[in-house]
């Protein structure tokens, strides 16, 4: 292949496992209730399974991140992917709880090390002025994979039982594995043009990189509150507002996929459109939208009806707007040297503080109230997200005078 086929092809392989990735993450959202009535469960014994994955997840990511800073990192990717996948294909024989907590805890190993390097591997195959787009396509797979997940657990687990969309959805991410293997290596820098630096290029500087920071906590209060929302809100639907729990399912997937695919497209092409003005584009796209969610979260959460169902998908619309112009800020603000390394700080960074623990602190606050109560804390969250993101524009890396960053694909 071409340096340029290789890229795209490269592309197209790494949004299929991250579409894989995503929908068996959030398959478990779809079926928690008919898993919480055959093992007998607590909503907070419910919440704790992603908590679990998520913490696993984090703690995988930097061990990982060393080795694909310095060796292929496609192998490491496939590996990943294997892992993942046969754990998936583990709830055959998933009959309690703590089997099924381990199942995830094996998950999350596997898709941290998909993770931590897919991202770094793509920038290294488009220039900094392409990343909002491309990684847009990449990052289509959180809300399309979350919403696919809700839908085929919606109707597989209801028709042939909870464990029947787990074991379809594990066999699509062997065989994306296969083909990983298959792809060129890029070398690592090949298409950045910023300047390196100390706290740009070094483990010790990263510490002291700002503009790394501000993205980062920004993300990591805005992950608090997508996860939590994601995990709990068709149960919200089903039981605070009396819609049937496989309606909840069908309705929350559809919002999701629609306003995931229009708003991550949507926000990466309009980072990097104002990349051109202004070297904060991404941080100021994500900080907006991150504002103009909390009204429609407010709606979402306290109301009834048409204006619930209205803000919901705005509400997901703003959220999502900035998963690219997010992430594309978050690879800029490090050179390739220390790349999948930072994206693993930052992995554990945002989980930690994130959702981590909000599916289970929303479920405890349910158990001794209820899940409206239990949101407010995602309100909080997008608050404090909006205003870091807001300070953190003025750390924005500049490009280059007379950047040399054209169109194409960089080999």
């Amino acid at each position: 292949m071409t340096d340029k086929t290789n890229a795209y092809v490269a592309l197209l392989l790494l949004t299929g496992l991250n579409f894989v990735n995503y929908i068996d993450r959030s398959i478990l959202f779809a079926v928690q209730e008919l898993v919480k009535a055959e093992f007998v469960l607590s909503d907070k014994q419910v919440g704790f399974l992603t908590s679990a994955f998520f913490a696993c997840y984090m703690i995988a990511a930097p061990l990982i991140a060393p080795l694909a800073d310095r060796y292929p990192r496609k192998w490491i990717m496939a590996a990943g992917a294997l892992v993942w996948s046969v754990a998936t294909l583990l709830s055959a024989v998933t009959h309690n709880y703590d089997e099924l907590l381990l199942r995830h805890l094996i998950v999350g190993i596997g898709e941290a090390t998909f993770v931590v390097i897919s991202p770094a591997f793509i920038a290294d195959l488009f220039p900094e002025n392409r990343r909002g787009r491309v990684l847009s396509i990449f990052y289509l797979a959180i809300p399309v994979g979350t919403a696919l997940g809700y839908l085929i657990g919606g109707y597989l687990g209801h028709r042939h039982g909870w464990r029947m969309p787990f074991l379809v959805c594990a066999i699509p991410g062997l065989v994306l594995a296969l083909g990983v293997c298959l792809l060129k290596e890029p070398k690592r820098g090949a298409s950045d043009h910023l300047a390196d630096s100390l706290e740009r290029g070094t483990v010790f500087g990263l510490f002291r990189n700002k503009a790394y920071w501000t993205v980062s906590l920004g993300m990591a209060m805005m992950t608090f509150a997508v996860g939590g929302l994601q995990v709990w809100m068709p149960t919200f639907l089903s039981r605070m507002r009396g819609v049937p729990l496989e309606h909840a399912n069908l309705l929350f997937g559809v919002m999701t996929l629609f306003s995931g695919i229009v708003a991550t497209l949507f926000g990466g092409w309009l980072g990097d459109r104002l990349l051109r003005r202004t070297p904060a584009a991404y941080q100021m796209v994500s900080a907006v939208g991150m504002a103009l969610s909390i009204p429609a979260m407010i709606v979402a959460i306290y109301f009834i009806g048409t204006p619930m169902y209205v803000a919901i998908l705005l509400g997901e619309f703003l959220l999502l707007l900035n998963t690219a112009p997010l992430n594309a800020a978050l690879i800029n603000s490090v050179s390739a040297r220390i790349r999948a390394t930072a994206i693993a700080v930052n992995l554990f960074t945002i989980h930690l503080l994130g959702d981590a623990f909000s599916p289970t602190l929303i479920g405890w606050i349910s158990d001794k109230t209820n899940l409206q109560v239990g949101f407010f804390s995602t309100i909080v969250a997008v608050v404090l997200s909006a205003a870091i993101l807001f300070y953190g524009m003025r750390f924005a890396p500049a490009l280059p005078e007379g950047d040399p960053m054209s169109e194409g694909v960089r080999a």
